[in-house]
């Protein structure tokens, strides 16, 4: 029975997708939105971060190898997304070119644990990184000495503030940054001034105190569900990634959901970059030349003293290019860079 209602799963997908069966399992049994190399095994894992929570990752593994530890590198982001998107793909090419790699969900997203839903932290999402360490350190085909962080989007705050505590991360890259504790205090730009700020803080607060009233958690406005046409650039570009099958994914709240309402009251007196002037290990920073982002990476780069630091830009690249266009997320850049951990 179980076998017939496989054969009769495998029909439809071809059927309603247009597929041939060499690409059956990659659409209907592998729940990326990109698709499976053929040189990396994955294999679905779980561990515990610092605060108890369980966090679910893919770990991407080559399939040639000599028996040596490899270098491995812990992957997460963008802000809102899950494994299966972004971060994923990131694993894969990296495992691709001889790394052991771990895409994970973030504490209270995707697969991983943690409760209430949708909520975002500084703090744990910062220790979301170190778990990961914790977890590839421990792995006999790594070698514990050679370990390093990428972190897209928001994630890439988080990844840079992971690297300024964590001394055991080697070499730490961000693909498209958000510094999410300043846009969340100062909005866009910088161009929220401390009388906006209040008011902010009233609003999230009186939120806060109708969340305590109601018993659960008011949603944010999310991404719209359909355009009107009369939005920023920036937001047309998120909703082509999220909400088309170029990058939907059922479990990412950036395509199928919102964060909680009072997400922000955790990122706005909590600046992740405060320390990154004291990162001694290797960073370097991509960023799309035409992303309405870039400034975050720019004024990062400045923050770092150390001389083994790069801000790459890419040409002709919004800020979801570097999500998932190969032709110009700059790969080969980045495995060099890890070689050299």
């Amino acid at each position: 029975m179980k076998l017939k209602m496989l054969g009769l799963i495998a029909i439809a997908c071809v059927i309603a997708g247009g597929l041939t069966w060499k690409h059956i399992r990659q659409r209907c049994w592998w729940d990326k939105t990109f698709a499976k190399s053929e040189l990396v095994e994955v294999r679905k894992v779980s561990f515990k971060n610092r605060y108890g929570i369980k966090l679910v990752g893919d770990l991407y593994m080559p399939k040639t190898r000599d028996g040596k530890p490899m270098s491995a590198i812990a992957v997460a982001g963008p802000f809102g997304a899950v494994k299966e998107q972004a971060s994923g793909l990131y694993a894969m090419k990296l495992a691709e070119a001889g790394f052991v790699t771990l895409a994970f969900d973030p504490s209270y997203t995707g697969e991983s644990g943690g409760s209430p839903r949708a909520v975002a932290s500084p703090e744990i999402n910062t220790e979301d990184f170190s778990a990961a360490v914790d977890f590839l350190s421990l792995q006999p085909e790594v070698d514990a000495e050679k370990i390093g962080v990428v972190g897209i989007c928001g994630f890439g705050g988080f990844a840079l503030n992971a690297a300024a505590a964590d001394t055991r991360i080697k070499a730490t890259v961000t693909a498209t940054m958000y510094d999410m504790t300043r846009v969340s205090a100062r909005g866009y730009f910088d161009a929220m001034d401390e009388v906006q700020r209040q008011q902010l803080l009233r609003g999230l607060n009186a939120q806060r105190t109708e969340d305590a009233k109601r018993g659960k958690y008011a949603k944010d406005s999310g991404l719209p569900e359909k355009l009107s046409g009369d939005e920023p650039q920036f937001v047309k570009d998120y909703y082509d990634y999220y909400k088309t099958q170029r990058g939907f994914h059922k479990r990412s709240i950036n395509s199928n959901g919102a964060w909680n309402k009072t997400t922000k009251l955790a990122l706005i007196n909590m600046p992740i970059l405060a320390f990154a002037g004291s990162i001694t290990t290797p960073v370097l920073l991509i960023h799309g030349k035409d992303a309405h982002s870039l400034y975050f990476s720019q004024d990062a780069y400045k923050k770092l003293k150390g001389k083994n630091k790069k801000l790459l830009v890419v040409r002709r690249a919004n800020h979801t290019d570097l999500y998932d266009n190969l032709e110009k997320i700059p790969f080969a850049e980045m495995v060099e860079f890890f070689k050299a951990m």
